[in-house]
């Protein structure tokens, strides 16, 4: 007899785990809120860890045909464009044997959901937000609103993969601790034609550039057609909108006094869009545990954390790899949740704290600044790159 999961949510994770568990040899229903996939978001940094997994999962030759194979990673001073590193990516860091990928968030979702359509066992429900959930014994309950209707369902197991708002996390009762804390960071993101930047920066590289109390990150997608762009600046604003607290038109005065002191062709980058979006960053302390009886997290919802260290789509998908491993060899519910949790636990706590760790070095001044930069010089990009061997090569 086939197991059946709900997933709540269909972004990155949620695709991802959709396709492991039909694997598994699951019936799987993903209930989204959204009403169709939208051209939603910009960039993202698939590492080695990540397209592993969607080998695995046989959807990686689809997803390349989007991205873009970076062969670096560039860390610059944004004051003067001074390279402090440059660190050779594809065959040389983390695994060997699978590829550094850009991507628009996008074109990644749409080959998900391309490939999840295709599997018998998958239905995509859209318009439609796990609000209620209840434990019967050897199943899990749903209410399900679907416009001004509530249909029930039910399943062996429930996936929250509901992102940083998720409703599923809070059916784990972790009480005021685990309230969202803005982290005083905003991010401004923003997508610029090619032909409007220096022909250097449409290089298959991803750049960092670093500077006091900010940097940008920039790298092409899309055949190299527009370049993806991150700015994020320390600051203490936040919306108080409840509705939508992560997503709003960008302050462009704040954005351009920034980096007003930063080198002329990172202020021309800036410049090279007036479509930039602003997220305040957010985040949550790491937890004990993805899983409680029949129910588990996944993705934000899980372990949201800052985007220092590029890791948060990667993470949902090692997140539905290690799901598919398990119930490839577990049969019973509950215990496949725990020892999906009991993997993926430590690891995610580590990486959620690395990641503000490099957000820090990032933003460091004066003297500490100084250091920084010498400190990347004189590692070289042997030594840096076997730093990310834990990471890259899971």
């Amino acid at each position: 007899m086939s197991r059946r999961a709900i997933i709540a949510g269909a972004g990155i994770g949620g695709l991802a785990a959709a396709l492991a568990l039909s694997r598994a040899r699951f019936d799987v229903t993903l209930y989204e809120s959204a009403e169709a996939l939208e051209e939603f978001g910009a960039g993202l940094q698939l590492t080695p860890n990540a397209t592993h997994v969607l080998s695995d999962l046989g959807v990686l030759d689809r997803v390349e045909s989007f991205a873009l194979r970076t062969r670096a990673i560039i860390a610059i001073r944004g004051s003067d464009d001074a390279v402090l590193m440059r660190m050779p990516i594809n065959g040389a860091v983390g695994r060997g044997d699978t590829p550094y990928l850009t991507i628009h968030r996008a074109d990644l979702q749409r080959a998900l959901a391309e490939a999840a359509r295709r599997q018998p066992n998958v239905k995509l429900c859209f318009g439609s937000t796990v609000a209620e959930i209840e434990t019967n014994g050897d199943r899990i309950s749903v209410g399900v609103k679907q416009g001004a209707t509530t249909i029930h369902d039910s399943a062996d197991l429930l996936i929250g993969a509901d992102g940083l708002r998720s409703r599923v996390r809070e059916r784990f009762r972790f009480g005021k601790a685990d309230r969202l804390a803005f982290v005083g960071c905003v991010a401004f993101r923003a997508t610029a034609d090619s032909a409007r930047v220096d022909s250097g920066w449409t290089r298959p590289e991803v750049c960092l550039r670093l500077g006091s109390r900010a940097h940008l990150v920039h790298y092409p997608m899309r055949g190299g057609s527009i370049l993806n762009l991150v700015a994020v600046i320390e600051s203490t604003w936040h919306s108080a909108d409840d509705d939508h607290p992560w997503d709003g038109e960008a302050d462009r005065p704040t954005l351009d006094r920034a980096f007003s002191r930063w080198s002329k062709a990172t202020r021309d980058l800036l410049a090279a869009t007036s479509h930039w979006r602003a997220w305040p960053l957010y985040c949550r302390p790491p937890i004990a545990s993805f899983s409680i009886g029949r129910i588990a997290l996944l993705g934000d919802a899980a372990h949201p954390m800052v985007p220092f260290l590029a890791q948060g789509a990667a993470q949902a998908i090692e997140d539905a790899g290690v799901l598919g491993r398990v119930f490839s060899q577990i049969q019973s519910i509950p215990d496949g949740l725990v020892t999906y949790s009991r993997v993926r636990v430590g690891r995610m706590a580590r990486i959620q704290i690395e990641a503000k760790k490099h957000g820090r070095t990032y933003h460091l001044n004066g003297p500490m600044s100084f250091a920084r930069d010498a400190s990347m010089r004189l590692l070289g990009a042997g030594r840096l790159s076997s730093r990310y061997d834990w990471l890259y090569g899971a």
